[in-house]
């Protein structure tokens, strides 16, 4: 088989099986709402079902770096190990009741093979980079996005039994362990160095990454406190317009269209950051999506149509800059430390996550849905500041070949 034909064969591989194991990520928070009216879930209840599962994506993925895991083991053997305990973790949660101890515990380990999964691919996919990195780290990056909406679409075709959605997610995630023995690795392929704890500094050092790091984090503020209560937001504004069935029905299909839409924007963003400039794109994205996190609120209990299409807007934006900031990572930093700047990058990244989910039920406590999305938009607008100074560094000659 000839090159570009085994290129994009092993990348359609790799993609399909981070879509199917990513769901486990956001299997049980896609069912809240159904949990709450079954079993009463506190706020704090309910953050930890997602919460959990970013403790143990940090936890995974720096243990990883420091025991050197994805050096000394296979990509795909260390995937499909990772895609195999998640799946089974996930599915004992269908034998413990959703407010039992041990459901936190769950979504924990299932968080600590995401690292397993997640950083493993974007690894993989890079074996074939040869000046599109922006594009296959952004498809790689709208697997994952589609991967975190697909238990949303579960939910809505398992109706009401939230324990489909839960084994679905853990089925598929467990075919991706075993289908992503059949990827090929690229020519670029090669064992990165053992992560050394000194390196560390450089991640603050270099100011052209540190400034490429703030915008991160600045995209991160937002990314996932919404992708967590985006569901929950959408129940309850329908809820206002429909009968409570209804809403809980259509808020599902929407809150899947809202997530699974930034796949589409992860792999146009990333055509495009290749041609048009990293901080151009980054900067354009952060910006819409600041926007429609300020504004969002003002929709609640509305017209459902015209907040579902500002949650598209915001579902496709809120995610389309995400692999850039890789992209700019892996191009800035040196070639040698590349894999621990990564590595740092999504640990801390993911650590400020914690933060925004859990403020999320307080905020809705204290300001209402009208508001409580509001303060999201404080990171993506520090994120720009960030990408405007990266612009005018001068590394930036370094980024997508020249385009800035």
């Amino acid at each position: 088989m000839e090159y570009p034909s085994r290129k994009w064969l092993s990348l359609t591989i790799l993609a399909l099986c981070q879509v199917s194991a990513m769901g486990l990520w956001f299997s049980a928070s896609a069912v809240i709402p159904s949990l709450i009216q079954e079993y009463g879930l506190s706020s704090f209840q309910q953050a930890l079902f997602t919460s959990t599962v970013q403790i143990g994506f940090v936890v995974g993925s720096l243990s990883s770096a420091l025991l050197g895991l994805a050096d000394r083991l296979p990509p795909k053997k260390l995937f499909l190990g990772s895609a195999l305990i998640a799946a089974c973790a996930n599915a004992i949660l269908l034998l413990v009741e959703p407010t039992d101890l041990m459901v936190p515990v769950l979504r924990f380990i299932t968080g600590v093979c995401m690292a397993g999964i997640y950083p493993i691919g974007m690894r993989m996919a890079a074996t074939w980079a040869k000046g599109d990195m922006g594009l296959l780290v952004g498809l790689l990056v709208g697997a994952l996005t589609l991967g975190s909406a697909s238990p949303h679409l579960f939910n809505a075709i398992g109706g009401i039994d939230w324990r489909f959605t839960i084994a679905m997610a853990s089925a598929f995630a467990a075919l991706s362990g075993f289908a992503i023995l059949l990827f090929q690795m690229g020519p670029a392929y090669v064992k990165s160095p053992r992560f050394h704890p000194k390196q560390i500094l450089y991640a603050w050092k270099i100011k052209s990454v540190r400034l490429a790091n703030f915008g991160y984090l600045g995209h991160m503020w937002e990314l996932y406190a919404m992708w967590a209560w985006i569901g929950i937001f959408l129940t309850a504004s329908f809820s206002e317009s429909m009968g409570v069935s209804e809403a809980n029905e259509t808020a599902k299909i929407a809150t899947f269209t809202t997530m699974a839409v930034g796949a589409i924007g992860c792999l146009g963003a990333g055509y495009m950051a290749d041609r048009m400039g990293r901080t151009t794109l980054t900067i354009a994205s952060m910006l819409i999506s600041g926007t429609c996190a300020l504004t969002v609120g003002f929709l609640f209990g509305g017209s459902p149509l015209l907040l579902t299409v500002l949650c598209l807007i915001w579902g496709l934006t809120i995610v389309s800059d995400s692999a850039q900031f890789s992209a700019s990572v892996a191009e800035l930093a040196k070639p040698e430390i590349v894999g621990t700047m990564l590595t740092l990058q999504t640990s801390i990244g993911f650590t400020l996550t914690l933060i925004t989910i859990h403020l999320m039920p307080y905020g809705v406590d204290l300001l209402g849905w009208d508001y409580a999305f509001a303060p999201l938009a404080i990171g993506p607008f520090l994120g720009v500041w960030a990408m405007v100074r990266l612009r005018q560094h001068p590394d930036a000659v370094k980024l997508a070949g020249g385009n800035k």
